[in-house]
């Protein structure tokens, strides 16, 4: 009976408890309980940045930063909150669901229930990775690659993390499923890549906020900015003297150790708006400011980054918080006037050649017609480094049905064309020319330029996007592609258009990726046109491949 009494009373002054915290960050500090690398219950003396963003109502919240700051745990505050004190659900969102949602529910929801004695009593089924239940409330996590899924749930708080890896077209799905709550959030966060894609997107349409704090030296507002306010000693990634660099004021050069940093954040870091007419509240800070990361560290990367694109990218995206164009990752002007030849477009084929043609499928079909001739001078047994292309055409056409002339007229060999969105009107023209057309997914697990043909799929086929569009994209900068000089400027632009982003995975390697901003369709009808040549060339017997233009 006396621990029934307990028990009860105990309930009772949690219950009000509860009651009385009326902010986000009250909550945190009540009932969060962190691990290493500062354990024990919550304090916003590690991240004093980090209240503000708690707090924080605006409908949507943007979140541009440096990797490891807080940003992903005041998303856990938010949904932990909400959940507790408003009944309100949440569905948090990654790039994909496997393995980023499993990851999510081990390394992040798991670990927070089991320091927090509160949470674990809040939640009373926690056995599904994709959906969490407290009471009457739930927390959803989902992928971003499936509409799906994320059409299906009705909530009042969205989470979206590392947006710039998600599948950008389903984005403002997540916004929908708050469409029937009176009070909602959308909290966008993430690492940055390039310009005006992603995160960056967000956050140049929001408040742009950045973390200041009165230099202990000239008491003035500054902010944290490289390389400016940064001192850098040493000469290579190996130098011991690396271990000397150090964090200083941009503008009296005020040695700023971590113990000296960390006292002038906590009693005057604020966030400063550039930006105050604006709905969107965003906030971006950069890994100077961070306790837990030292010059050195800093300092190591950036000489690193001199000569590897890969940490050239990491530094600025996962140190500093800034988007990054490495150079070298796109297609310039420069590459394309290089590559005009003194010919113009084509109705028809020359005789005697080896045709193949790539169609990228969206509002309207963007084609690609080229002919293909070998080079002798070079020797590999890949037909694609062998082979150099004449760009016959560049064509957009809104009817599948008008690409059986393009098939005829240009005497194409082999055609490749986009699987998705119209599979079924892709399968249809694949079916009238039998055996010359391949329809194409761009998927995971195939390596290098591998062409996988589904067995059961009868005219399907399966390829890695990214070494594709390395092979049809490096023709520019290697010259082994020939461009009529009346080609559009429309089909430039495209060709412009796709970004490699450089990163890192799970075990250090570098990685890359292709991400746009605007239109590429030329972009990957030109890749279809680049993947169509083995399997013309595998049909030919490689006997109209021969000699130069």
């Amino acid at each position: 009976m006396h621990e029934l009494m307990a028990t009860l009373k105990e309930r009772v002054a949690s219950g009000l408890k509860r009651r009385a915290i009326k902010t986000c960050s009250e909550w945190t500090k009540a009932y969060r309980v962190m691990g290493q690398p500062f354990p024990g219950r919550w304090t916003f003396d590690h991240h004093p940045w980090a209240k503000d963003m708690c707090d924080c109502t605006a409908e949507r919240m943007v979140g541009q930063k440096a990797a490891q700051m807080a940003f992903t745990e005041v998303a856990l505050n938010k949904v932990f909150y909400g959940i507790d004190v408003k009944g309100s659900s949440a569905i948090y969102i990654l790039p994909a669901s496997t393995p980023d949602a499993s990851d999510f529910s081990t390394s992040r929801f798991d670990p927070a229930l089991d320091l927090s004695d509160h949470l674990r009593n809040l939640f009373s089924d926690v056995k599904n990775i994709g959906h969490k239940r407290a009471g009457s409330a739930n927390l959803f996590i989902r992928g971003s690659r499936s509409r799906s899924q994320l059409k299906s749930v009705p909530v009042g708080l969205a989470i979206l993390d590392e947006v710039d890896e998600m599948k950008q077209e389903n984005v403002p799905l997540a916004f929908e499923r708050m469409s029937g709550q009176l009070e909602k959030q959308a909290y966008l966060l993430s690492t940055p890549t390039i310009p005006k894609f992603g995160i960056n997107e967000f956050f140049l349409n929001s408040t742009q906020d950045h973390y200041f704090f009165r230099c202990p030296g000239c008491k003035r507002l500054v902010e944290l900015t490289w390389p400016d306010c940064f001192e850098l000693i040493g000469d290579s990634a190996h130098d011991p003297r690396l271990a000397e660099s150090f964090v200083k004021c941009g503008k009296c050069s005020k040695k700023l150790d971590r113990d000296i940093k960390a006292a002038a954040l906590l009693e005057t870091g604020q966030w400063v708006s550039g930006y105050t007419d604006r709905l969107d509240r965003g906030f971006f800070i950069n890994q100077m400011y961070s306790k837990t990361v030292s010059p050195r560290n800093f300092a190591e990367l950036f000489l690193k980054a001199q000569t590897n694109p890969a940490d050239e990218q990491e530094f600025y995206n996962s140190k500093l918080g800034e988007t990054r164009i490495v150079e070298g990752a796109k297609i310039t002007d420069k590459h394309l006037d290089e590559c005009l030849g003194n010919f113009k477009k084509q109705d028809i084929s020359p005789a005697h050649s080896l045709i193949t043609m790539g169609i990228d499928v969206g509002k309207w079909l963007h084609v690609e017609i080229d002919r293909w001739t070998i080079d002798n001078a070079v020797s590999s047994a890949d037909i694609t480094v062998l082979a150099k292309c004449q760009v016959l055409a560049d064509l957009k056409v809104q009817h599948f049905e008008e690409l059986d002339r393009f098939m005829q007229e240009f005497r194409v060999a082999f055609a490749v064309i986009d699987a998705n969105p119209e599979r079924r009107k892709a399968l249809e023209f694949a079916e009238r020319f039998y055996g010359r057309v391949r329809m194409c997914f761009y998927g995971r697990g195939i390596s290098t330029k591998q062409i996988h043909l589904k067995e059961e799929e009868e005219h399907s086929m399966t390829v890695d996007r990214t070494s594709w569009l390395d092979a049809s994209l490096g023709r520019f900068r290697t010259r082994r592609i020939s461009l009529p000089v009346d080609i559009s400027t429309e089909y430039k632009n495209h060709i412009k258009e796709p970004i490699r982003v450089y990163e890192k995975d799970s075990d250090g390697n570098p990685v890359s990726r292709y991400v746009s901003v605007g239109d590429d369709h030329y972009a990957h009808a030109r890749t279809y046109a680049e993947i169509a040549l083995p399997l013309a060339a595998n049909l030919s017997g490689h006997q109209n491949i021969s000699g130069v233009y």
